[in-house]
């Protein structure tokens, strides 16, 4: 399965993927990394890795959906068949969405569906939880809310603060991103209402939420 990796940032679970895309047992290749800006560090450790690249940057288009529209084409020119948001700070429409259906997967740094959206660590700290985390999901229209694939639990520690926390948490979407990348591209994934199914080998070619699909269409 070729994938496109969509970044804002350092990219770090942008090389995560593609480090676990290097094995010759993967069922996935990273077949480029897109950006909506040139200042994205995550860029120069793409290019390093001998990926393609590209910037699609939203200044340079009329509305948001000419945006979407181009990043789509980019990333379907060079052949891209799934979509990995990687940091990648933007809210995505149903136009994008239309045009990779039920094929786009994002990760989001807690437990989902506690703390969506930004400065989710220091939510959680001021919450006084116990244990906080990361979420692989896919992606809908409405911001972190789509089915769960996969999700990794670290304990809060007493003196923790936002960025220790995020550290420990960050060393778990480094592990769970590139495990719910190979369980979608083996075809083990099966979307049923808002749980995600994991069944054997090739068991579904793609994962579909049928009321999702029909209510974009």
């Amino acid at each position: 399965m070729r994938l496109g990796v969509l970044i804002s940032g350092r990219g770090s679970n942008m090389v995560s993927i593609a480090e676990a895309c290097s094995a010759i047992d993967f069922p996935a290749e990273v077949a480029m990394v897109a950006s909506d800006t040139s200042a994205a560090a995550g860029l120069e450790k793409a290019a390093a890795m001998g990926l393609a690249t590209a910037v699609v940057a939203p200044g340079d288009f009329a509305d948001r959906g000419a945006f979407e529209d181009a990043l789509a084409t980019v990333l379907a020119d060079h052949g891209v068949e799934a979509v990995c948001l990687a940091g990648f700070m933007r809210l995505l429409t149903g136009r994008f969405l239309a045009r990779f259906p039920g094929k786009v997967l994002n990760i989001h740094p807690s437990l989902l569906p506690a703390f969506p959206g930004l400065d989710v660590q220091q939510e959680a700290l001021d919450h006084g939880v116990r244990f906080s985390g990361c979420t692989v999901h896919f992606v809908t229209e409405a911001m972190d809310a789509g089915p769960i694939i996969l999700q990794a639990a670290v304990p809060v520690l007493a003196g923790d603060d936002a960025g220790a926390l995020a550290a420990r948490i960050l060393e778990q979407e480094h592990c769970v991103y590139p495990e719910a990348v190979r369980l979608f591209a083996e075809g083990r994934l099966r979307v049923v209402g808002r749980r995600v199914l994991v069944g054997g080998a090739h068991a579904d070619a793609a994962p579909t939420n049928t009321a999702a699909t029909d209510e974009r269409n």
